[in-house]
Formats: C-alpha cells, sequence, structure tokens
C-alpha cells in the first residue's frame, strides 16, 4: 500500500467523481454498521460502484477505512477553519475578542450550527472519530498521523496562527499559542457531566460561555 492510498488520496488512474462516490459510501457503511461488521459489498452498493471499482484501487477493507477517515477528517477541517475566517480574522480591538470568540465557539460546537448546512455527513465523522480510535492497530501510525494532520491538527494551527495575530496587536498575551488553542478548546467544550451525555442548548450556551469568558481572563493583556 502506497502512502499516497493510506492517506485516502485517490490514485491518479482513478477518476475522482469514483473517488468521491467511495469515500461518501464507505464513510456511511462504516459509521452505521462500525468497522468489523462493515462489508465492501455493502460500501459497494452505498457508493453505487462494482466491489471490483473498490478492490482495485483500494487494495482491503483496513486500507478503504483509512481513506474513508482521513478524507472526511479533511473536509470537516475545511469547514471549520473556514468558520475561523468568518468570526475571528476580522477582530481588530480587545473589545471584540471575547464576543468573537464565543459566536465562533457557538458554531462550532453547536450540532445546529449553520455551518453544517453543507456538512450533511458531520454525525457520521464523529462515529469514525471513535472507530479511528478503536481500530487504530489496523490503521497504523502513519495513517493515524496523516488523519490527526488532515484534521484536528490543521484546526489548531489555525486556531493558533489567529491568536499569534492577536497577541502581536496586543489584543491578548499569549506566550505559547498553540497551548493556548488546546486551554479554549477544553474550556469550551466542558460540560457538567459524561462527554457523551445530552446538554439541554440553553446550559450548553451558558457553559460555552463560561468558557469563553475564563479564557479571555486568563490571556488578558
Amino acid at each position: 500500500m502506497s502512502r499516497e492510498e493510506a492517506a485516502g488520496r485517490p490514485p491518479s488512474r482513478l477518476r475522482p467523481d469514483k473517488h468521491e462516490a467511495i469515500m461518501v459510501g464507505g464513510r456511511e457503511v462504516f459509521a452505521r454498521d462500525g468497522y468489523a461488521r462493515a462489508s465492501i459489498d455493502a460500501i459497494a452498493t452505498a457508493s453505487g460502484v462494482s466491489t471490483r471499482t473498490i478492490y482495485k484501487h483500494f487494495v482491503d477493507k483496513p486500507t478503504l477505512f483509512a481513506a474513508a477517515v482521513v478524507d472526511s477528517a479533511r473536509q470537516i477541517a475545511e469547514a471549520e477553519t473556514a468558520l475561523i475566517e468568518r468570526h475571528l480574522r476580522s477582530v481588530v480591538t480587545v473589545e471584540e475578542v471575547e464576543p468573537a470568540l464565543l459566536v465562533f465557539a457557538t458554531d462550532w460546537l453547536d450540532d445546529a450550527g449553520d455551518w453544517l448546512a453543507g456538512m450533511p455527513h458531520s454525525a457520521a465523522h464523529r462515529a469514525l472519530i471513535g472507530q479511528v480510535q478503536a481500530e487504530a492497530a489496523h490503521l497504523g501510525s502513519e495513517v493515524i498521523s496523516e488523519w490527526w494532520r488532515a484534521g484536528a491538527m490543521r484546526v489548531r494551527t489555525e486556531l493558533a496562527l489567529v491568536l499569534t495575530t492577536w497577541a502581536e496587536a496586543g489584543l491578548l498575551r499569549i506566550p505559547d499559542p498553540e497551548r493556548a488553542v488546546i486551554h479554549f478548546s477544553r474550556l469550551v467544550s466542558a460540560t457538567p457531566g459524561p462527554p457523551a451525555s445530552v446538554v439541554i442548548a440553553r446550559e450548553r450556551q451558558a457553559w460555552i460561555a463560561d468558557g469563553v469568558r475564563v479564557f479571555v481572563r486568563a490571556y488578558r493583556p
């Protein structure tokens, strides 16, 4: 298996529309059935392609799973970096920092956020995250690293760039932007119960607002 295949990048001989169809079908079936129960036949049906086409470009199920999770992470990261651009890049005064972070964090974490309108597979992506952790042995360290770079690391990097710009402008005091990004994500995603517990919208918003407030106070110049 080539690095290109493991990272989810289509080989040059695979038409882009076929690759996209397989990624969508694979994401749907892996999210619905789980890695162990998902079959190449089911993925072929969901993708509208033959099993022969899938096996021609993905040597086995672990390879296809690796490609699907990396592709999903990349697409979610594109949507999340667009949120960063929309809500945070235009901030130029200290007074704008907290409101901008609150709007960003709300859209970032709220399943009903407008940004998800163009991301119908967000629920499937969340299901795949758990499966990535469970199937790490099948994927291998190289694929896990590629998945991380394509998704969470890319978003963290974009947020760190914004915080660096704010620090240079004197809006916040941030000696280590990468660490500050982790602090921010942990604070705004905190909940009163287990991570998977359901939190009503009003309570969720209050926890997000508290997290933003604590972050801003901690890094106030």
